[in-house]
C-alpha cells in the first residue's frame, strides 16, 4: 500500500475499479485501505462499491459506512488485504500528507512482507506503491528506498549484496542507472569500471529474459559531449570506454559512450516517424536517466528493479502528499506497473 499518509492506498484501491486487480492482494492495513475508499468516494462514486477484506483476520468483508451513489447497482467489489504481523496501531488516524515515523515503519514492514510472499512462492510479483524516504528514515530504516531494501532482502545472509539496478520505462524510452539514490558527488565516484560493466551486464541479462534476442544497449557519457576526447573530463577514456570494451568482448551489443544530451532522443521509440535506435539507455546517474523518461509523461512510467530474483515494479512517482486524501491522484502509473509486473512474471 506504500506510505499510509500518501496517495498509495488511494491509487491501489482504484485498481479494483479497473481490470487490473484480479489475482491481486494488497499488503497493508485494512483500516488504512478503508479510509482510502472513503476518501475516493467523492470523486469516484463507484468506489462506494469497494469492500475491504482483511484476509487474515476477518471471515467476511467489512462494510465501509454510508453507501454512495450507485453503490447498490452491482455486487460489491472486494479488495483483499493481507495484514502483516506487527503493523503499528492507529495508522488510519495519521494526518494525510504528513511525514511520520509510524507511516515509514508500516511502509517498510509491508515491503518486507510482500517480498517474503513472493520469495515463498505465494505470489508471482511485487508491485510497490510509493513510500516517503524521510518517513522511512524517521522509522530508523537504514535504506533510502524500496530498491535498496529489496536488494538486502534478496541477498543471502553473509553474502555480498545482490547487484541490482533501477530501470525506468514508458512506452517510448527505457533507461537503466549506474547509481541510484546518492548525492551527485557520490554518483561521480560511482562511475567505475566495475559499476559500469555490471550495469551493462545486468541490463543485457534482464532484457534477454524479457525476450529481446540481442538487446541494443546505448551508454550515455558522464560529461558534456561524452568528454569530447578528454577536453571536458576523462572519465569516458579512463573508465567507461574500457568497461564497454569488456562488455563487447563478452558478447553484448553495446554502443557508446554517447553524448548525454542526444542519446535519449536517439533511443526514443515513437513509430512510425521515429523508431528508436536502441532498446535501452544506460545512464551514469539518477537525474541524467530519469529526467528524459519523466518528461515524456509520468502517467505511464514504470520503475523496474533489474537483478532481483523476483519481479518488482512500481509507479515512477512519489507519495504526492499534496494530493493525499483528496481522491484526485492519477492511478495510471500504478496501473501500468501492475501490467508490466504481470508481463514480466509470465515471461519467467
Amino acid at each position: 500500500m506504500g506510505d499510509p499518509c500518501g496517495i498509495g492506498p488511494e491509487i491501489v484501491a482504484l485498481q479494483w475499479l479497473a481490470p487490473q486487480a484480479p489475482g491481486t492482494v494488497v499488503v497493508g492495513s485494512a483500516a488504512v485501505m478503508r479510509r482510502a475508499v472513503v476518501a475516493l468516494a467523492g470523486r469516484h462514486p463507484q468506489a462506494a462499491k469497494l469492500l475491504v477484506w482483511s484476509v487474515r483476520t476477518e471471515t467476511r468483508p467489512a462494510a465501509q459506512g454510508t453507501p454512495g451513489p450507485g453503490a447498490s447497482a452491482a455486487a460489491p467489489i472486494v479488495v483483499p488485504v493481507w495484514e502483516p504481523d506487527g503493523l503499528p496501531e492507529g495508522l488510519e488516524a495519521l494526518p494525510w500528507g504528513q511525514i511520520d515515523a509510524q507511516a515509514g515503519a508500516a511502509a517498510a514492514l509491508c515491503a518486507r512482507e510482500g517480498a517474503a510472499l513472493v520469495q515463498r512462492g505465494r505470489a508471482r510479483a511485487l508491485v510497490t506503491a510509493p513510500l516517503h524516504k524521510e518517513s522511512l528514515s524517521l522509522a530508523g530504516e537504514a535504506f533510502p528506498g524500496h530498491t535498496e531494501l529489496l536488494q538486502a532482502l534478496a541477498t543471502p545472509e553473509g553474502q555480498p549484496l545482490v547487484p541490482v539496478r533501477m530501470m525506468l520505462a514508458n512506452h517510448e524510452l527505457r533507461t537503466v542507472l549506474v547509481s541510484i539514490h546518492v548525492s551527485l558527488r557520490q554518483a561521480l565516484d560511482a562511475v567505475t569500471f566495475d559499476n559500469v560493466l555490471a550495469t551493462v551486464r545486468i541490463t543485457h541479462q534482464s532484457f534477454l529474459k524479457m525476450g529481446f534476442e540481442r538487446p541494443r544497449i546505448a551508454v550515455a557519457g558522464l560529461n558534456p559531449h561524452a568528454g569530447e576526447g578528454g577536453l571536458f573530463g576523462d572519465e569516458e577514456l579512463r573508465v567507461i570506454i574500457p568497461a564497454l570494451d569488456a562488455a563487447r568482448a563478452q558478447g553484448m551489443n553495446v554502443t557508446g559512450p554517447l553524448a548525454p544530451d542526444t542519446v535519449f532522443m536517439r533511443a526514443r521509440h515513437a513509430p512510425p516517424e521515429h523508431p528508436g535506435e536502441f532498446d535501452v539507455v544506460v545512464a551514469m546517474y539518477h537525474d541524467q536517466g530519469l529526467i528524459p523518461v519523466k518528461y515524456l509523461g509520468v502517467a505511464h512510467g514504470v520503475n523496474v528493479t533489474l537483478g532481483l530474483p523476483f519481479v518488482r515494479t512500481s509507479p515512477d512517482h512519489g507519495t504526492a502528499f499534496d494530493l493525499a486524501g483528496t481522491g484526485r491522484a492519477d492511478p495510471s502509473s500504478l496501473t501500468e506497473a501492475m501490467h508490466v509486473a504481470r508481463q514480466l512474471a509470465a515471461s519467467g
